[in-house]
């Protein structure tokens, strides 16, 4: 009897023996699956980063303006492109989240392989 954590590889006595094929189906599931969670977390993780820094960088500048208003003008410029920069990082995260969800296959090809893998 095998222990419950072992894999089916590690299973002496498989009813299905183990196929190369098979093993390429299942190396390349998981790589998908692991592209389609970059692709969620990318822009997830990014835009809370960059909301983050943007409100620390609002705090900064009304707080240095509260000690010297008349360095208002020259903080307004500061603050704005310190705004602008890392909103940019937040946009770089869409385009690579974007370019990768183009390399997952449509549902159909995913179902497919499920398929297959289920009748094996």
């Amino acid at each position: 009897m095998p222990e419950p954590w072992a894999s089916p590889r590690s299973v002496k006595h498989r009813t299905v023996p183990a196929s190369p094929q098979l093993e390429r189906r299942e190396r390349l599931m998981l790589y998908l699956f692991g592209l389609a969670l970059a692709t969620g977390l990318a822009v997830a993780i990014a835009a809370f980063a960059g909301s983050l820094g943007q409100g620390r960088v609002a705090s900064a500048a009304l707080e240095a303006a509260a000690r010297q208003p008349e360095a208002g003008g020259r903080l307004l410029t500061f603050l704005i492109l310190g705004l602008a920069l890392i909103e940019s990082l937040t946009i770089y995260a869409l385009i690579v989240s974007i370019t990768l969800s183009r390399k997952l296959p449509d549902t159909a090809a995913v179902l497919q392989v499920l398929s297959l893998h289920a009748g094996k």
